[in-house]
């Protein structure tokens, strides 16, 4: 009883806390009182219910009563790191064995399959280039790998579920009970995928990525109910590390803050052109260039490789990298988000085009001179910012093992102290909280800041 006391408490304090900022209730209000906004943010909130309530309705030949025997699918997911990492995302449809089991990973892998071969494939690189309907082919074409991921993971996720739990299969696991669930799993990705697309196109932020931190948010309740019995189970001081690991992690979310927002600046002049009557240019404007451009990207890509030595279980490789708490385990993982960072940083910025764009503008950095010096200097710039972002970025990869081994917090919990879990959710918060802003902006109402605007640093 006293764990559930303390959970309440947590989550008591945070709501006086939001309910007692003048500030947040003034920006409610005005965000009420423009309808376009409102409408939109109802309807995402509708959506979201929707998805959720989702997640917990079992998929039809399944016996949910007979899941949680033993512990539960749950406890048996939470000690596996890639099936506890999918559970995350999937807000526990994927150990509720529910119709959303599978979320929006498969569309998230065949959208990162689609990118990359748009970068290597001739076919896929003029698409590209042909605008809106180039965008609408290539989303075309990511609902159909979507479908062909989900023909290969849906008969692999009822396997695995029939191997943890064969009493809850009420009619057998013969090829059409598995045909029909695999149907069924296919429907629930594909519904959740049109979810998505109402709420960017009708709603506000993007749904994809609302539906993937609403379903890692959804975790938290559950992930800090199992930190406080763990604690409680402990000797004395168990308040005093509960109290520091939510410090820590409260510094863990503002440093990853800093890192998404931190950019540098580069001044761009604009020679001055009078057409008529009028001038045009003669301002400075300014290049933001992220330092850690890549995103989360490096960390999914790292971690899908991490799992390669797993398949070679008993073997010496394998046994060095079975747990995550590993020393080789982080260290790799680190060296392979760092490497990805400037990796993927190489593909998505071209220095060569953003000077040719400077160039066919008028425009120009002061000091460099236009063409391959500019293209030169921007990619120095680029090489040096991206140090310290991958090192930070291999150290969010590596925090939830390092708060496992050290502060011996539970792994449900440690999810939330760093890798793609945690760079989701600000990532998200914070595209959605610009959104918001630009509406009550142009209705001339305050921003969400006392002072500013919510933008990068530098």
């Amino acid at each position: 009883m006293n764990q559930y006391i303390v959970v309440g408490l947590v989550f008591l304090v945070v709501i006086v806390l939001l309910a007692t900022n003048k500030k947040l209730v003034e920006t409610l209000k005005n965000m009420y009182k423009i309808e376009e906004l409102r409408k939109r943010v109802f309807y995402t909130i509708g959506l979201l219910l929707i998805y959720r309530l989702g997640s917990f309705i079992v998929i039809p030949g399944v016996n949910p009563e007979a899941l949680s025997q033993g512990g539960g699918l749950a406890s048996q997911v939470e000690g596996n790191g890639l099936l506890g990492l999918l559970d995350v995302f999937s807000g526990g449809a994927f150990s509720n064995a529910a119709i959303f089991a599978l979320g929006v990973m498969p569309y998230i892998t065949a959208s990162i399959i689609i990118q990359l071969m748009g970068m290597m494939v001739p076919y896929f690189q003029k698409m590209q280039k042909e605008g809106e309907s180039g965008r609408r082919k290539m989303n075309q074409w990511t609902r159909f790998l979507t479908i062909g991921v989900l023909l290969l993971q849906g008969p692999a996720y009822i396997a695995n579920l029939y191997a943890q739990a064969s009493d809850a299969f009420v009619y057998g696991n013969s090829f059409g009970v598995v045909a029909m669930m695999t149907l069924i799993l296919i429907a629930g990705t594909m519904f959740i995928m049109w979810l998505g697309e109402k709420i960017t196109d009708k709603g506000i932020g993007n749904g994809i990525s609302l539906i993937i931190m609403i379903g890692i948010v959804a975790r938290l309740p559950h992930a800090l109910l199992a930190e406080v019995n763990a604690r409680f189970q402990t000797s004395s001081g168990s308040a005093i590390m509960l109290i520091l690991e939510l410090v820590l992690l409260f510094l863990v979310f503002m440093a990853t803050i800093a890192l998404v927002q931190a950019v540098r600046k580069v001044p761009v002049q604009y020679a001055k052109r009078i057409v008529g009557n009028k001038q045009y240019g003669g301002v400075r404007q300014y290049i933001p260039l992220k330092m850690n451009a890549a995103n989360v990207m490096p960390i999914i890509f790292a971690q899908a490789l991490m799992f390669i030595p797993a398949l070679f279980s008993g073997s010496a490789v394998g046994n060095a990298f079975a747990s995550m708490t590993g020393f080789w385990y982080n260290f790799t993982l680190a060296v392979l988000v760092i490497a990805f960072t400037y990796f993927y940083t190489a593909i998505i910025i071209n220095p060569q085009m953003m000077a040719d764009d400077m160039k066919r503008n008028g425009g120009f950095i002061p000091g460099v001179k236009p063409g391959k010096q500019t293209v030169n200097y921007i990619d120095t710039i680029m090489t040096r910012i991206t140090l310290p972002g991958s090192i930070f970025l291999a150290l969010v990869a590596i925090m939830p093992a390092l708060a496992m081994k050290f502060l011996g917090i539970q792994q449900s919990f440690a999810y939330f102290y760093g890798g793609t879990s945690l760079l989701i959710m600000v990532g998200v918060v914070l595209d959605t909280l610009k959104q918001i802003e630009s509406y009550l902006l142009m209705r001339h109402y305050d921003g969400l800041m006392k002072t500013g605007r919510i933008q990068g640093r530098h």
